[in-house]
């Protein structure tokens, strides 16, 4: 079973190169477990008992199941949040740079970055572009890009020109973080230089998606790993794969909500699952948990159980949020890294994240009632608080609360390599989140 939830893990990671692919696929399983698309621009008709869903930008999306009887009765959200984002290298405008020696790219860095490991590394390019379509009636289109293949590398310096390589140097990202695309023309050909030849990203991209070059008109495109995912350890307990942080948490619970959704839930909660963008950059964007997508979403449905503005307060004062973002576990070559007694391990249960400070939400009663429901379902639990000498990290629940004020918990799935291109878990653990999330909402 454990191999199986890997495997379907595996699977969406390596579909899911970016944030939009990762909203695309979850978007294609809600539909297939019976979800209806709403949007945001037009009226929604809602009928008690069915399935829904909303997606933001492409790269946010809220789904909800609603009660089969009497929606005007006042019911508390039970809701799940985590983020579609990972840190990566964002392609900039007129992206390409010509050297004495090849075409190579103009990135910036997209969230904070462990930049080492993305060196001699195959990498590709995924993302979307914005087409002239000609209509009058949708004159844009936007259409999603994966070039499939391995397309790019930055290769490091040899270590007989950079002695100091393994004494800790700062790494110069504008000049030393420039992906190898192709061949200089000047290299091919002897000094002269072939313009048909100019854009060459462009073009590979408008032949993935299947337009002229001269139709693109913007794109949002990044870098991304080949790496495989792997499953690992001498009784096969560990499992890498790029983008963990989140998309693992993003599979789990959505696995959760749907098995819940398809064994029937009661009428006494909505259940919510949310998965929000830019979680990597401070989430301040109109698709961020530091935006009004989630408060604009359960205000419309209040509209239409006929709620007024006080029964939408009485609810959320009774509802609930996880904000599932992965966290960090004790590494075995740097214990002293972690709290001396609260060390999360790989395979050891959910993580229920702790800070004195609010960058995680977790209380002594959201987190009571989590460790109730892991209780219930048979899941262990540990937990995270970090080491009182270092700042640690945020994440989407505490920005989340200032425009829907819920109790929340913070949890997530212990991981090493955290903002690393290729991290790792535990396998045990995606099974122990998948089991928790269906408790949860059932």
């Amino acid at each position: 079973m454990k191999l199986n939830s890997a495997e379907s893990l595996f699977s969406f990671i390596k579909n899911s190169p970016t944030c939009f692919h990762a909203v695309k696929n979850i978007s294609d399983s809600l539909i297939e477990n019976g979800f209806i698309r709403l949007s945001e621009s037009e009226k929604w008709s809602l009928e008690p008992g069915k399935k829904y869903f909303v997606t933001r930008n492409s790269s946010s999306v809220i789904a909800f199941v609603l009660p089969a009887r009497d929606l005007s009765k006042i019911r508390p959200f039970h809701i799940s949040a985590s983020h579609s984002d990972s840190p990566c290298f964002k392609i900039k405008e007129n992206p390409e740079i010509s050297s004495c020696t090849g075409i190579v790219l103009n990135v910036e860095k997209y969230g904070g970055m462990l930049l080492a490991p993305w060196f001699d590394r195959p990498l590709s390019v995924a993302g979307r572009i914005i087409v002239r379509t000609g209509d009058e009636n949708t004159p844009l289109k936007e259409i999603l890009v994966n070039i499939d293949h391995d397309l790019v590398l930055i290769p490091n310096l040899a270590i007989h020109f950079n002695r100091e390589a393994n004494d800790g140097r700062k790494i110069d990202v504008q000049n030393e973080i420039r992906p190898v695309l192709s061949m200089s023309e000047n290299q091919k050909s002897g000094g002269k230089t072939d313009k048909s030849q100019d854009k060459i990203l462009l073009s590979l991209v408008a032949e993935n998606a299947g337009v002229k070059p001269s139709e693109i008109i913007s794109h949002d495109l990044f870098l991304y790993t080949r790496s495989e995912p792997s499953v690992w350890g001498a009784k096969e307990e560990f499992i890498s794969a790029p983008r963990l942080d989140d998309l693992e948490c993003a599979f789990t619970t959505l696995e959760g909500f749907l098995s819940a959704a398809s064994d029937g839930l009661s009428d006494g909660q909505i259940p919510v699952y949310c998965v929000f963008d830019n979680e990597e950059v401070g989430s301040s964007s109109r698709q961020g948990a530091d935006s009004t997508f989630l408060s604009d979403t359960i205000e419309r449905l209040a509209e239409k159980f006929d709620w007024t503005g006080e029964d939408l307060k009485i609810s959320l004062s009774k509802s609930i949020m996880l904000s599932a973002d992965n966290a960090h576990a004790v590494h075995p070559n740097y214990v002293s890294s972690s709290d001396p007694v609260n060390r999360p391990k790989l395979n050891g249960g959910i993580v229920i994240k702790y800070n004195a400070a609010q960058k995680y939400t977790t209380d002594a009663l959201s987190s009571a009632f989590f460790k109730e429901v892991c209780r219930k379902t048979e899941v262990p639990f540990q937990v995270f608080t970090n080491n009182s000498n270092v700042a640690g990290g945020s994440t989407l629940g505490n920005i989340s609360q200032t425009h829907v004020s819920v109790p929340s918990v913070d949890i997530g799935l212990a991981q090493w390599a955290m903002h690393s291109p290729y991290e790792s878990a535990g396998i045990k653990d995606i099974d122990y989140m998948i089991s928790a999330i269906k408790g949860f909402y059932k």
